[in-house]
């Protein structure tokens, strides 16, 4: 069959929808096709009025239409069947898991390069019907890295702890971290005073452990303090759980509720903080982009001692650990932040060092070569 595309990418969802999956699949998607390539997106239309097929930023665009949801999880009979007859006119195909259907399109695949990029485990509630999802997903998961040319996890620390752990072995197993914009030249337009601004910006959903920092945050006894929260809880996949969040805060008025920020307003919101906080709770986050941009500015961060998320502040040494789920822990972590503050510029040259658009697409683009090369 005769090759139309570079790189054609699946995943569940993509632009508009904002998640750390799907950012680091626009950033690719967009750097190579302005390169010049032929990149195609295949995806499920989750918004029911955006157009079947289109052109974002030079990315080519088709939609499957969704006919039911469960949860987070996207129902679309026709997007498997999309990925398999648009993925067999590609050089390389780049699926991005967890992926329900990332087993049959491999499966329908087979002769084509196949690169996985490896966001995270699925993690859900216990629950009888949840533990059977998460036990398919792992299956089809599993068959995937089985039939692969390579994956590439955001870390190699969080490959070793994942549930496939055991297939994600060297040669196959490519660590490469997801894209990082660099947002510096804004201006503190978030600042509330003086004291030390700590901020938080994701979904408001069950996995970020929002409840935790909120506890520790009001334990922090500094009262010219101010935690900043920032995020969608309108549009969440799975629902949100600003309710929770708000119950946690109680009558603190140093704790404010942004909302969503629009991506010309986070130059300014990074720029006003003192400590980015990531309290993650469960292997669903597995890196935090929003993390990483904050340190490139000079932000220190404040992550969760979990596989992935510990791993730039480990690289770069700026900021601190905490243990999970712990409010207690997050509040001594803010208390050390401000006895002893990381050193701005240092923090933000080390990450910049580690991190970028350009790292992460020139090291895609070396892979797609390298499997396209493997295969022909």
């Amino acid at each position: 069959m005769k090759k139309r595309y570079d790189v054609v990418m699946a995943l569940n969802y993509y632009a508009p929808y904002v998640s750390g999956l799907t950012e680091a699949a626009r950033v690719v998607a967009e750097s190579m096709a302005a390169e010049g390539k032929k990149v195609l997106v295949v995806t499920c239309r989750h918004d029911s009025t955006l157009p079947t097929r289109e052109v974002v930023n030079g990315v080519m665009v088709h939609r499957t239409p969704v006919v039911a949801r469960i949860g987070k999880g996207l129902i679309s009979p026709l997007f498997v069947p999309a990925a398999i007859r648009f993925g067999r006119m590609a050089h390389v195909v780049n699926l991005h898991l967890p992926m329900i259907e990332s087993g049959p399109i491999s499966v329908g695949l087979r002769g084509v390069p196949i690169v996985l990029t490896y966001q995270c485990d699925i993690s859900l509630p216990p629950s009888v019907f949840n533990r059977l999802q998460s036990t398919v997903m792992d299956w089809s998961n599993a068959i995937a890295m089985r039939l692969s040319s390579a994956i590439a996890p955001s870390s190699d620390d969080y490959a070793r702890a994942s549930r496939l752990a055991a297939l994600i072995v060297p040669p196959k197993e490519v660590p490469i971290s997801p894209p990082t914009r660099l947002r510096d030249g804004g201006k503190p337009s978030f600042r509330r005073g003086d004291g030390m601004h700590v901020g938080f910006l994701g979904r408001l959903v069950e996995e970020k452990g929002l409840e935790y920092l909120v506890e520790g945050f009001r334990k922090f006894d500094d009262p010219e303090a101010r935690l900043l929260i920032g995020g969608d809880y309108l549009k969440v996949a799975g629902g949100s759980v600003v309710e929770k969040v708000r119950a946690a805060m109680g009558n603190d008025t140093r704790i404010e509720l942004l909302g969503f920020l629009a991506d010309d307003q986070l130059d300014d919101f990074y720029a006003s903080l003192d400590v980015f906080a990531l309290p993650s709770v469960n292997s669903f986050e597995a890196f935090g982009i929003v993390q990483v941009e904050a340190m490139k500015v000079g932000v220190a961060a404040l992550a969760s001692d979990l596989p992935g998320v510990r791993t730039p502040v480990r690289n770069t040494g700026f900021g601190v650990v905490v243990a999970r789920k712990n409010s207690g822990a997050i509040t001594e972590g803010l208390r050390e932040l401000a006895a002893s503050p990381p050193d701005r510029i240092a923090g933000a040259a080390a990450a910049n060092h580690w991190y970028s658009d350009e790292i992460t697409t020139r090291e895609y683009s070396e892979l797609f070569d390298r499997v396209r090369a493997d295969g022909k």
